[in-house]
């Protein structure tokens, strides 16, 4: 069976610009939950366009009018559409079978499903045990208001609980066992509750939310610091002159991928809020920074890692235990592409060392993708590096960034 693949040049190596980003697929996802427990008093505003957030949209509204009988619930690749509505649908009444793509299908939901039985739903598992598909019966009798979860875990979790909790009858309290991984994607979701009247406890080790109304309100999306990350990228790797602006970007982000300014101020990238915009310049490199930690937004480290290797540049990271159970083992992805042009990423009791003293220019560089959007954005600004290179299964941005490689070819890439 053939691929669709991509061949990727740009011969001058200039960037100059002003990009648009679409809205945060992280928290457009958020809002199209807490929008649908409000019953009408939330509006939203600057809704991602990503392929994530479409499909939660979409499914929603068939969760907003069950038929009688089993609703199949078919979410395809979206992960946090996934572990959202494994809580949310046991809050409407009816009965839905929630699915997704085979790769979803591999991916662990039991410690959430734990959780929710635990406080009273109704979920079983459809084939294996841990694994979607789930068959859920919705209107749950709350039994406990109180749960303990990990905090190792996908944060994506957390939120779930977290979404819900207002609108249950005792409301709930969670008690994080050990690190809280990803700890901005959580206080994301409690900052976005806030904002429609939500309040919440957070004592130590506990997070407690009572049941409360939502107030009428209008959450405003902003642009997604994930897809902000790769323009980083593109500065960095650019000519010596390259210049980005990205408008809407905020200072007092509640995205945890903000981090991406301190980060890239070591890969030469320097960062400036204006009245128009974020603008992004190239400068010399003047840290010599070798250990990068991504527990709080590991959604960046693919970017990094890439950056890094095509730089040359011998650094560490850690904070990287939730890439294997993203769309793809995501640290085995990036050791088998950044190999294909001499790079390595070496484990060692949890920290991450990249090794670039054998980095090279092959003639013919065609990268995979896993079904991995983050994998297609990493690697394509290596087009700055390489002569040329090549992406497999491009289509896969569409899951968070539709209008990326319209935008890469704003900016001089030749896509053929």
């Amino acid at each position: 069976m053939s691929r669709h693949v991509i061949k990727l040049t740009h011969p001058s190596r200039k960037i100059k610009g002003t990009v648009q980003l679409t809205g945060s697929k992280s928290e457009s996802n958020r809002a199209l939950i807490i929008q649908s427990l409000s019953k009408g008093q939330v509006d939203i505003q600057n809704l991602s366009e990503a392929a994530d957030t479409v499909t939660l949209n979409r499914v929603l509204q068939i969760a907003v009018n069950p038929q009688p009988g089993d609703n199949t619930i078919d979410i395809g690749p979206a992960g946090t559409a996934m572990r959202f509505l494994t809580a949310y649908l046991n809050l409407v009444k009816g009965s839905f079978t929630l699915t997704g793509t085979e790769r979803m299908q591999q991916r662990p939901i039991g410690i959430l499903v734990d959780a929710m039985k635990e406080i009273g739903a109704d979920i079983h598992y459809e084939k294996k045990a841990g694994y979607p598909p789930l068959k859920i019966i919705g209107g749950m009798f709350q039994g406990k208001d109180r749960v303990r979860i990990k905090g190792n875990i996908s944060s994506q979790y957390i939120s779930a609980l977290l979404l819900i909790a207002p609108a249950l009858k005792k409301g709930l309290t969670l008690e994080i066992e050990g690190e809280l991984t990803s700890r901005p994607y959580v206080s994301m979701t409690l900052d976005m509750l806030k904002s429609v009247g939500i309040e919440h406890q957070w004592t130590e080790n506990a997070i407690k939310i009572a049941p409360q109304a939502f107030l009428k309100s209008t959450i405003y999306v902003e642009p997604d610091w994930s897809a902000a990350s790769y323009w980083y990228a593109i500065v960095a790797l650019a000519g010596a002159d390259a210049a980005i602006v990205l408008p809407g970007l905020r200072k007092d982000s509640l995205q945890g991928d903000i981090a991406i300014i301190d980060i890239m101020e070591h890969f030469g990238v320097q960062s400036s809020f204006q009245t128009d915009g974020l603008h992004l310049i190239k400068k010399p490199v003047t840290t010599d920074k070798t250990l990068f930690d991504f527990k709080e937004c590991p959604d960046l480290a693919q970017t990094v890692v890439v950056v890094a290797a095509a730089l040359r540049r011998d650094v560490s990271f850690t904070g990287l235990e939730t890439l294997k159970i993203k769309e793809t083992d995501r640290i085995a992805a990036l050791q088998a592409e950044i190999a294909k042009f001499g790079a390595a990423l070496i484990e060692d009791n949890g920290t991450y060392h990249l090794k670039t003293e054998a980095v090279y220019c092959p003639q013919d560089l065609t990268f995979d993708t896993y079904e991995d959007h983050r994998m297609a954005m990493a690697f394509a600004p290596l087009a700055l590096v390489f002569d040329q290179i090549k992406i497999a299964e491009p289509q896969v941005v569409e899951k968070s960034y539709p209008d990326f490689w319209k935008h890469l070819q704003a900016q001089a890439f030749i896509i053929e």
